[in-house]
């Protein structure tokens, strides 16, 4: 991605994004995919359920294993996502990935996503792991905005995006064409004063 030609927003100048793994949660540990977990991505990648919102079909294993020699643990300049597994801190259980892409540095804007495996649904995990996501975009790669985007049908990632503090902030009628067919998107964002005010409440 090329950045436009005008002036940076006022803010802290970074160079990309390399955390320092595993990062921790109350429950989870966030950090790089390893090769010898093939297994565990394809699980995910794999699996109809998860990539009924997604823009790419499930994987098989052979697509499962060349995107996985692709995952990124940092992020280097804008345009790369980076994306990690969501470890399970009691049992080393893999949950699922959740990832950040730096959009803008003109605009210091990120985007979070994230998948979990069905059968870890339901447990909060996933509001977890993407609001650490989050606070690392804020506090390490200086973003003034972080967003997601995703398929309007997708009512379960909306609502985690809702518990993050992210405001709705649009509906686009069918603007993309997925997988055969004309998809709604929705937008969701809140910015780094919101975020900081609600960390100083929680």
């Amino acid at each position: 991605m090329t950045e436009p030609d005008r002036e940076p927003a006022p803010g802290p100048t970074v160079t990309g994004l390399a955390p320092g793994y595993p990062i921790r949660t109350d429950r989870l540990l966030l950090r790089p995919w390893r090769p010898d977990e093939l297994d565990a991505f394809h699980g995910l990648r794999g699996d109809p359920e998860v990539a009924r919102y997604l823009y790419n079909a499930p994987l098989t294993r052979a697509e499962s294993e060349a995107r996985l020699a692709l995952q990124r643990s940092v992020i280097t300049e804008t345009g790369q996502w980076m994306n990690l597994v969501v470890e399970v801190a009691d049992t080393g259980e893999v949950a699922g990935d959740v990832g950040l892409c730096w959009l803008s540095a003109v605009d210091r804007a990120v985007e979070v996503g994230y998948t979990f495996m069905p059968a870890y649904h339901g447990r909060g995990y996933a509001t977890e792991a993407a609001g650490a996501m989050v606070d690392l975009a804020f506090t390490d790669l200086g973003a003034h905005r972080v967003l997601g985007h995703l398929d309007a049908r997708n009512t379960a990632s909306a609502a985690v995006l809702e518990r993050l503090g992210m405001r709705r902030e649009a509906h686009f009628v069918e603007n993309e064409w997925v997988k055969g067919e004309w998809t709604d998107d929705v937008v969701y964002a809140i910015l780094a004063t919101e975020w900081t005010a609600r960390r100083a409440t929680a």
